[in-house]
Formats: structure tokens, sequence, C-alpha cells
């Protein structure tokens, strides 16, 4: 049989390839577009939840601390902005020796607002092996029904000075090791952020000085964690980049880029979290950075 061509059948047929190319086009589009958005919700889930545990436990190594001129150097931390809070206990576990020493932070059940805003309750329990100015000296701090705000605190803290001995000349800055090991934030409506850190922090003003408010550190290191936030499960590790500078006049890191990525990504992946906590303003205030696009956070 001889074919006759028929050009009504050659433009349905153009029509309908066309058609299923859109189809098609726009379905790629709006897969990307999908993937795009979790992957941006991803990376933003892991940088704000390291950010998070960065600046709480910050503000541990700062009470404890500042307890006092007898276990460190008195006035940093919530002892430098909170009035009749927490009720401090003192205990030398190893009489006559005036080391090791158990302090306890006993915030009460029911907590206290202290003049940053927060409301703390339970306990911080720290035991010292010396004064923490002198090197070879540690803090080890744990968490008895802690709550910062309404967010659960567990985990093990531990401040180590590592200053090279003050004999040496020149003398060396000041140097603290701290380690945050199997810590847990966990919020009321069941999520949560499991975090391991090692930072090394070094003095680098104020050493000359008595007042603790004009110390300055730089801090370096890394961290890694995992993060749930309803049905999303994220796994990250992170590192500084530019060194991050703390004082203790400020509750919140002023300076400095932490990385975020998450893990098993590919090395050139784009969806990397870069944290910048600012210019040295003393606020609660940083960008976080996706794929070159900023957004701005606060933190807590």
């Amino acid at each position: 049989m001889k074919y006759r061509f028929n050009p009504l059948q050659l433009v349905i047929l153009s029509l309908f390839f066309g058609l299923l190319m859109i189809v098609s086009c726009t379905k790629e589009r709006s897969q990307s577009g999908s993937d795009d958005e979790q992957e941006i919700t991803a990376s933003q889930v892991s940088g704000e939840s390291d950010a998070e545990a960065e600046i709480i436990f910050n503000g541990i190594f700062d009470d404890a601390m500042g307890v006092s001129d007898e276990v460190g150097m008195a006035g940093t931390g919530i002892f430098g902005r909170v009035n009749a809070c927490p009720t401090v206990t003192v205990v030398h576990l190893n009489p006559p020796s005036v080391f090791p020493i158990k302090v306890i932070l006993d915030f009460g059940p029911n907590g206290c607002v202290g003049n940053d805003g927060h409301l703390r309750k339970g306990k911080i329990i720290i035991v010292y092996t010396n004064r923490l100015v002198y090197p070879g000296a540690s803090a080890t701090t744990v968490f008895e029904g802690f709550y910062f705000d309404s967010v659960h605190v567990e985990g093990t803290h531990k401040i180590t000075n590592t200053t090279n001995p003050v004999n040496t000349t020149p003398a060396h800055p000041r140097q603290f090791t701290v380690d945050v090991i199997n810590a847990k934030l966990s919020f009321p409506n069941g999520n949560f952020t499991e975090w391991n850190s090692h930072k090394v922090i070094t003095q680098f003003e104020g050493q000359g000085t008595n007042d603790p408010r004009d110390d300055q550190f730089k801090v370096e290191g890394s961290a890694y964690g995992k993060v749930k936030r309803g049905a999303l499960l994220v796994v990250w590790e992170s590192n500084i980049i530019e060194p991050l500078i703390k004082r203790f006049n400020c509750r919140w890191i002023v300076k400095g880029k932490i990385k975020t990525i998450r893990r098993n990504l590919a090395v050139n992946s784009p969806w990397v979290a870069v944290l910048d906590f600012g210019n040295g303003t003393c606020d609660n205030q940083a960008i976080l950075t996706i794929n070159g696009v900023p957004h701005q956070i606060t933190l807590p």
C-alpha cells in the first residue's frame, strides 16, 4: 500500500511532541526548585544549630570562669549580669587541700531571669582541679535538670588551661582548650541538636590587668553534630575559617566566621553555610550565607 502524506497528521504530531517537551521541562524545573529548597533548608538548619550550640556553650565557659577569684576570675558570665541568682555552693572535695573544688550553681526549679533576659533553671555543677588562670588547671562541667530558656541542656563541658609555663621568656599568652562532649539541646516540641566541639581559646588583650572586662580572646577549632527539626534530620560538621572573637564584656561572639557543611556532600557542593558573626559589635545578629545568598539570623 502506498502511504499518502497527510499535513494534518504532521501538525498534530508536532503539537503533541511540543506539549510533551513543555511538560517535561516544567517538571524538571519544578523538581529542581524543590531540591534547591530542601538543600537551602538543610544548610540553614545545620548552620543555625551549630551557632546556637556555640553561643550557649560559650556562655558556660564564661560562667565557669566567673564564679570567683578562688577558682577563676570573678565577674564574668552570669556573675557579671545576674542579680541574686544563682545560689552558689562551694565544696572542698579533699580537705584540708583547697583543690579539687566542686561548685554548684543552683538556679532553682522555677529558675530566674538574668539581666541578659534569659531564664535559667536547674543546676550547673563544676569541678575545678586548680584556679583556671594557672597552666594545667581544668574545670569539668555537667548539668542537672538545667534549662536555658526552654532548652534542656545536657553533656560535658571541659576547660583545660594549656598555657605554656609563665616562667618562659617571653611569657606566652593565656590559652585554654575547651571540649564539649556529647552535648544535647532538647526543645519542648521534640526537636534537638547533638553537638561535640573542640576549640582552642587564646587571649590577646587584657592579660596585663586584673579586670576581666577588657579581656579578648580568639577561638579556633571545629565541631560536628546532628540536628532534628520536624521531619528533617541533618548531620553536619563545622570549621572556624576566621578566628572567632569573644570578649568577657559581651555574651555573644562579636566577630569571625564558621563554615558548616553537611556530611557526605561533594567537595565542590554549593550547599555550604558560612556564618559571619559581624564586625566586632556586641549584638545578637549574624549573617548566614548559603550558596551566595545571605540570611540574617538572631542568636540566643
